[in-house]
């Protein structure tokens, strides 16, 4: 299935420009930032475009987060600093996390366990089905050419790991021959219930999959949690419910 070491080739390597510390795959690629400033911030828009999932659901000290894709440990830090929640990381590259540790400030919690494992064999763990209220995954080797986990049977076990109302977040490439096959097997893993957040950074699109009964969100519902968002976590959360609004054309509701 893999070589002894899959990611032998996604050697981490740092760069820093106006107090921003990158993480890179030994390409230009940004695969993670940091504000060296303020390290719980997230610097880089699709990561908190990551956190979206924020408008429909809150996480208590009782629910788990899952992430894929360590990255720079930015999802991470944020989630351990503003929620209660407990969170696993699958992260197949151990040096990875040795270099968030050294030079991301990557915490130790008793909240926090990261599974040296590749997303597609974490996902598919018994511990794992029907475990998460969220799901965030961010899977890209060192030539970022689209996800490195993409296939419908995968998508499929990441609805399995939400719990029976769960969402899932995906850091997709909009202008990429991946996104279509990518948006399409979610799709049809998730019974048709996604939603797509406008492009930005260098072609970044966030996807939002929901598992569970559809859910009639009135507006004034949906820019109300927006507000509390924006005001309890700091996030553009109003920004992304007007976006979400705009793409279906609803007046009075969002239906998901």
């Amino acid at each position: 299935m893999f070589e002894t070491k899959p990611w032998a080739n996604d050697e981490p390597t740092l760069s820093e420009l106006g107090g921003v510390r990158y993480l890179h795959f030994g390409t230009e690629w940004v695969q993670g930032a940091m504000r060296v400033g303020r390290p719980n911030e997230l610097v880089l828009a699709y990561t908190q475009q990551m956190m979206a999932w924020l408008l429909f659901l809150e996480p208590s000290k009782t629910d788990d987060v899952g992430i894929m894709g360590l990255g720079a440990g930015s999802l991470l830090r944020y989630m351990l600093k503003n929620t209660t929640a407990s969170v696993e990381t699958a992260e197949w590259n151990p040096q990875v996390t040795a270099i968030c540790r050294a030079y991301f400030r990557l915490p130790d919690s008793p909240r926090s366990v990261i599974d040296h494992s590749d997303a597609a064999v974490w996902v598919q763990k018994r511990r794992n089905i029907g475990r998460y209220m969220a799901l965030m995954v961010d899977l890209y080797d060192a030539q970022a050419q689209g996800p490195v986990r993409d296939s419908l049977e995968f998508y499929q076990d990441c609805y399995g790991a939400l719990s029976d109302v769960g969402i899932m977040t995906v850091n997709l490439f909009g202008d990429h021959a991946s996104f279509p096959p990518n948006l399409e097997n979610i799709r049809k893993a998730f019974k048709g219930q996604v939603l797509e957040l406008p492009e930005i950074d260098a072609g970044n699109r966030v996807v939002l999959a929901f598992k569970g009964p559809l859910l009639n969100v009135t507006t004034a519902q949906l820019l109300g949690r927006a507000e509390q968002v924006e005001a309890v976590y700091g996030l553009p959360a109003r920004r992304w419910a007007k976006a979400l609004l705009a793409q279906h054309e609803a007046a009075s509701k969002v239906a998901l």
